[in-house]
């Protein structure tokens, strides 16, 4: 149905909406990431120049050498005290570690195992007077560098908690509409049904001695019968069902009968035969009957007034299962799941509510299942009910 269509096509809008916000966030952050870590280049090579500033002998001698001004090593000394979170390692010409500030371990050992690993990355050590100079990112750099991917597992699960919650919401909003629709729609029923067979008894009366009256008073109570069962269904749906020991065998055959004898000459019916050693299954007769009924109705429909329909009942040790394979224009892989959605219909008359009720019924009121077991396209559709033995 168009509604599913749209439905999914808003998905995939909303879909690629958050990809962009986060393809964008993550260029945006990239940026930033690329910008800092410029900028922390920069900072350890100052601060190696700096360090080599202060170790520079001539320096220190000036500073001794009371017939020299003493050189002003403020900005050099803010410089050494201002990197506290940027790892910095110097080497020299030699190979060995001159100094380093904010690892973990000073030793010499560990030291040059970092710079071999630093190396083994590809790093590209900075080139000053005397030293290579080695640094790693900060805590705050790095820290950056996985903001999107925290952004993105925090949207993800924002929208994902909220899509749960949401929906949550419509089930049970929908499930409040099931209900008051099915007892609404069953008292509204009872009261023409009673009048009805008060006419019907009357009618049956006056006309004792019409034959062919009472023929037509017998079919008109067969029909309003049905009427009842159809209003007993609805004020069933909202409450729980008395489930009752049946032989799965002899309701799959009432329910055979009252179909074929309302199907085209030109469908074949193969059902078990209804005197089969019994299946027992805790089942409500007048809601399965339903789910059955709506199965053979839709098969019937996909048929066009010709093929067959039938039916397979096996079991193990749990569950008894039934089978309803229909000869007609069979469903899309895609929409094994959808056709159980209210609303969906590819008829061009209908509610679609058909199947959507027969899930309910079996899996909320029998603790059973009901799916699309097979299908192909102009070959045919095979639906599996699955019951439970006990209760």
């Amino acid at each position: 149905m168009d509604i599913y269509n749209r439905k999914s096509r808003w998905k995939i809008y909303l879909g690629i909406a958050g990809a962009i916000i986060v393809a964008i966030s993550m260029a945006y952050t990239t940026y930033l990431s690329n910008k800092l870590a410029e900028e922390e280049r920069h900072k350890a090579a100052l601060y190696v120049m700096a360090q080599e500033r202060l170790n520079n002998l001539d320096e220190i001698a000036a500073i001794i050498n009371d017939s020299c001004p003493q050189p002003d090593l403020t900005l050099h000394l803010n410089i050494l005290q201002a990197n506290n979170t940027i790892p910095v390692i110097a080497v020299n010409d030699r190979g060995r570690v001159d100094f380093s500030v904010n690892t973990s371990d000073t030793s010499q050992a560990y030291l040059m195992q970092e710079v071999a690993r630093m190396e083994a990355d590809g790093f590209e050590p900075i080139q000053s007077t005397a030293h290579r100079i080695y640094y790693k990112e900060s805590t705050l750099l790095r820290q950056l560098r996985y903001f999107p991917f925290v952004q993105f597992v925090l949207i993800a699960a924002f929208v994902g908690f909220g899509y749960m919650g949401f929906s949550s919401a419509r089930r049970a909003e929908q499930n409040r509409v099931w209900v008051g629709m099915a007892k609404e729609t069953a008292h509204q029923l009872g009261t023409p049904i009673s009048a009805i067979v008060a006419w019907i008894e009357h009618l049956k009366l006056i006309r004792e001695s019409d034959e062919e009256v009472q023929e037509v008073v017998g079919e008109l109570r067969n029909d309003v019968s049905r009427l009842e069962l159809i209003a007993d269904r609805f004020s069933k749906i909202g409450s729980a069902p008395k489930l009752e020991p049946i032989n799965i065998y002899e309701e799959l055959d009432d329910c055979r009968a009252y179909m074929q004898r309302r199907a085209s000459r030109k469908v074949e019916f193969r059902f078990p035969a209804p005197d089969e050693p019994a299946k027992t299954v805790h089942i409500n007769p007048h809601l399965f009957d339903w789910v059955v009924e709506n199965l053979l109705r839709n098969a019937l429909d996909a048929m066009d007034g010709k093929g067959f329909i039938e039916a397979e009942i096996y079991d193990d040790q749990d569950f008894v299962y039934v089978d309803i394979t229909d000869s007609g224009k069979g469903i899309p892989e895609g929409k094994f799941k959808t056709v159980f959605r209210p609303g969906y219909t590819t008829k061009k008359r209908g509610w679609g509510l058909g199947l959507s009720l027969a899930k309910r019924i079996v899996e909320e009121y029998h603790n059973g299942k009901i799916f699309v077991k097979r299908s192909e396209e102009g070959v045919g559709t095979t639906f599996t009910i699955q019951l439970p033995k006990k209760a």
